[in-house]
């Protein structure tokens, strides 16, 4: 008996079909994309009909190309490894206009994407004057001097917020920058802004836009909780086993430093999979599903849990932490943690994947 992590395929390719619809979409993969494995979902993606991919990390933007030689790479930070980028043709954000000035001979020739920073304050340059100054420097140089100013994007930080008004602040200051370089004459392959859940609050692309930049909705979880669980499909699994089940009576304590003191007597399933395998611990707060029946978890170690169960659950009988019928936003909405967190946490080197 081992824990694993199930991935069906087929469904998760059939759900980033639904997904993107008829729109142009920027598949984001960072982090292994979300810990899926970025291998299975660049080629997933591309079955998909996607063909534009971002990450934050150049390691794993130069593995994007060795998959596929055709697709594009938009590397969402800064890298100064210019002849990486060149001999990968890897396009990398603008993230400062003192970036610019400190590098302008080495960006000769190098795919930028001029950054808004907007309200995130993450990265980019401050205003459209700011780019505007970029973009004239650049033509201002001799061709083979010049960057190839291929994209302009920002990252809109509160579309998931709706209690407050700065998604909409966000927005407006990010399309009035954008129209305004676009009044200038300028034109750009990539133009991108809206994450999963501007994307979904906007049904579809902004106008002037030419991709989203799709994250966590392609993975199967809801960017916002007001959504639907069919607006996308988890389509994987974390499931553990009960290794056996042990009677407590009332006033009787289990677990490291008494973690759990019984109110009656019950009984506690012993469950193979911990913290250690990547179940984080407010996660633990919330319940197990057993033979499709919810039941509370007591406790959590390294590399057991305890569940409190009934009489019908014996040893062997599959335990499901993540699923369809419990699914990883269910408990992003609860505040275990984002999406992104609970998936990114999961242990591939203890917990055995696999892929149908």
């Amino acid at each position: 008996m081992v824990a694993r992590i199930t991935i069906d395929e087929q469904n998760f390719i059939k759900n980033a079909k639904n997904v993107i619809k008829d729109n142009k979409v920027m598949a984001v993969v960072k982090n292994d994309a979300y810990h899926f494995g970025l291998e299975f979902a660049v080629k997933s993606f591309i079955q998909a009909g996607i063909q534009t991919f971002s990450t934050t990390s150049l390691h794993e933007a130069v593995r994007i190309r060795e998959i596929d030689k055709q697709v594009n790479i938009f590397l969402m930070n800064p890298s100064i490894e210019f002849e990486t980028l060149k001999t990968h043709n890897i396009a990398m954000t603008l993230p400062s206009l003192t970036f610019y000035h400190e590098h302008i001979e080495d960006l000769a020739g190098i795919k930028l994407h001029l950054e808004l920073e907007n309200l995130l304050h993450r990265s980019g340059l401050k205003d459209q004057d700011e780019m505007l100054q970029v973009l004239k420097h650049n033509e201002s140089l001799p061709i083979a001097e010049q960057a190839i100013m291929e994209g302009i994007w920002t990252h809109f930080g509160y579309a998931d917020e709706f209690g407050g008004d700065e998604y909409e602040t966000e927005r407006k200051a990010w399309v009035n920058c954008l129209s305004f370089i676009l009044d200038q004459g300028y034109t750009f392959k990539f133009i991108h802004a809206q994450n999963s859940a501007s994307y979904v609050r906007e049904d579809g692309l902004l106008n002037q836009h030419t991709h989203a930049r799709l994250g966590i909705i392609l993975y199967g979880s809801r960017p916002y909780s007001t959504l639907p669980t069919s607006l996308t499909e988890q389509n994987f699994t974390v499931t553990a086993n009960v290794i056996q089940v042990r009677p407590i009576k009332k006033g009787e304590t289990c677990g490291y430093s008494f973690q759990y003191k019984a109110d009656k007597d019950c009984n506690i399933a012993v469950v193979d999979i911990g913290y250690g395998d990547g179940i984080l611990k407010t996660r633990a707060k919330h319940d197990a599903l057993i033979n499709q029946k919810r039941y509370p978890i007591r406790g959590l170690m390294m590399s057991h849990m305890f569940v409190e169960v009934d009489d019908t659950i014996q040893s062997g009988d599959q335990v499901v932490m993540y699923g369809n019928d419990i699914r990883i936003d269910e408990f992003t909405f609860k505040g275990v943690g984002a999406n992104s967190e609970q998936i990114s946490a999961l242990n591939h080197h203890s917990l055995i994947k696999e892929i149908r």
